[in-house]
Order: structure tokens, then C-alpha cells, then sequence
């Protein structure tokens, strides 16, 4: 199956998992569902049962390994795929537990394909507006059948919106970046949902997004939509993010040359 063929398949595919697994636990959490995976960090039964029946649905599709957020957990080693596999399914059966366990609206079901170390096609879904947005290497990128072309960023650095996501960070770190704040229009700590921070990147309604933890399923999908509409993901030297590449830090930007001027502001 070419990868042109899998843009509505994969859509439904995620689709059916917010809808059975996902939506009916919105603000409806039971006692047990929710349950902490590493420190500080959660899982709920709604990722699980998410991911188990896209990664049943992936590989009736296209019958290749699943990298799924919650099976990495379980069994870190199955992330050699993304090295060692010709193709492999990435899965973030829902970006943004921890806003989902607060009943926020910001949480998203993403998942991408990723051929020789690099991402080919990626599918965002964000279950309360409904909204889908899909990409494909080379072919552009779409929300919900429109192409979105992200115009470039305002010249002047006082006119700059973005995000960026300290926790991560070192104290030093995070005091630069609490100091290069004012110089711009805006800097928030961004939603908590890459599902939700990559769109609003790629659509306009920032302009720039700093992270420092890299995890494939959070970001591969969103990166290939941002770049496919015109605007880049680079890693901190400057070389183009893959999802095979398992260093920290990251800068997306509408254009290079508000990647260039932001970085030394949010950097170093």
C-alpha cells in the first residue's frame, strides 16, 4: 500500500480509538483508571485500551512493528524499530494524559509512519473539535482536506509568539529563558499536548516552540506537519529532527529565520 493510500484509513483508524476508547472517559475518570507509569508521570486506562486497538487496526493495514508510548514503557527495546526496521507505526494513543486527568480540552491522538529512521506520514486527531490533521513527506500537509502553508513570522523580535517547555531543563537553563521572556510578544510553558502546540505552530498562532525532552511518539507527527507546511524542526545544532535520533532539545520555528533568532534567546 503507497503511503497516499493510508491518509483516510489511518484518520478512521484513530478516530474510532477517541471515540470507544478515549471520549467516554473524558471527565469520567473511574477509581483505578489512572495510575502513575515513572515519577510524575501518568497513564490512564483510556492510553492503554487506545493504543491496543490501534496498534490492532495498524497492523491489519500495513503489517509492519508498532512503537506504541505505552508498550515502550512496558519494554523500552522495542524503540530499536525506528533504527532497525525498514517501516515502522509510531503511536501516541493520547498526547496529553496528564490535561486529560485534569478534564482539559488539550489532548490529542497522533500516530506517524516512519521509513528508514525517517518520518514519511503523520496523522493528528484532536478529539473534541474533531479536527484531523495529516502530512505526507513531500506531499504537504492538511487539515481536514485544507493545505496549510504557514506564512513566515514577524521580523521584529518584540513581535514574536512562542512557547517554551522548562521542565526538563536545568535551573540555569530555565533562569535564561525566564530572562529572554520579555523581549518577546509572548512565552508560555505551552499546552502540555505536542497535539495541540504543533498545529497551532503550523496554522500561525505561534511562532516558535522550545523543547528539551524529545520522546519519537510526541514528536515525529507533529514535525512532519509543521515542515510540510512550510515551517522547520531542527535540533539545536541546527541538523533536521528524525525520529531515530534520541538527543535532546529541540527548536521549531515558522521560518529559519526565526529559528536563528529565537535560538540564542532560549539556548545556551
Amino acid at each position: 500500500m503507497r503511503t497516499s493510500e493510508l491518509s483516510r484509513p489511518v484518520t478512521e483508524i484513530l478516530r474510532e480509538a477517541a471515540e470507544s476508547a478515549v471520549l467516554p472517559r473524558f471527565r469520567a475518570l473511574a477509581a483505578g483508571d489512572v495510575s502513575e507509569k515513572s515519577p510524575g508521570e501518568v497513564v490512564t486506562a483510556a492510553d492503554r485500551d487506545a493504543e491496543r486497538l490501534i496498534t490492532r487496526r495498524l497492523r491489519e493495514l500495513l503489517d509492519i512493528p508498532v512503537v506504541g508510548e505505552e508498550a515502550a514503557a512496558a519494554d523500552p527495546g522495542i524503540t530499536a524499530a525506528l533504527h532497525d526496521a525498514p517501516r515502522a507505526w509510531l503511536v501516541d494513543p493520547l498526547d496529553g494524559t496528564s490535561n486529560f486527568v485534569r478534564g482539559s480540552t488539550d489532548f490529542a491522538v497522533m500516530a506517524a509512519l516512519v521509513q528508514g529512521g525517517e518520518t514519511v506520514a503523520a496523522w493528528i486527531i484532536q478529539p473534541m473539535s474533531g479536527v484531523s490533521y495529516v502530512a505526507e513527506l513531500g506531499a504537504g500537509a492538511w487539515r481536514d482536506g485544507v493545505r496549510l502553508r504557514r506564512e513566515p513570522a514577524p521580523s521584529s523580535l518584540a513581535d514574536l509568539r512562542g512557547a517554551a517547555l522548562t521542565g526538563f531543563l536545568s535551573p540555569r537553563a530555565r533562569a535564561r529563558i525566564a530572562a529572554s521572556a520579555s523581549r518577546f510578544a509572548a512565552l508560555t510553558p505551552g499546552t502540555g499536548c505536542a497535539g495541540v502546540d504543533y498545529p497551532r505552530l503550523a496554522e500561525g498562532g505561534q511562532d516558535f516552540v522550545r523543547y528539551e525532552r524529545t520522546l519519537a511518539w510526541d514528536h515525529a507527527p507533529g514535525a512532519l506537519l509543521l515542515t510540510e507546511a512550510g515551517g522547520v524542526a531542527q535540533r539545536l545544532d541546527g541538523s533536521r529532527y528524525r525520529p531515530d535520533d534520541e538527543r535532546r532539545g529541540l527548536l521549531n520555528a515558522a521560518d529559519p529565520a526565526c529559528w536563528a533568532t529565537v535560538l540564542p534567546l532560549l539556548v545556551g
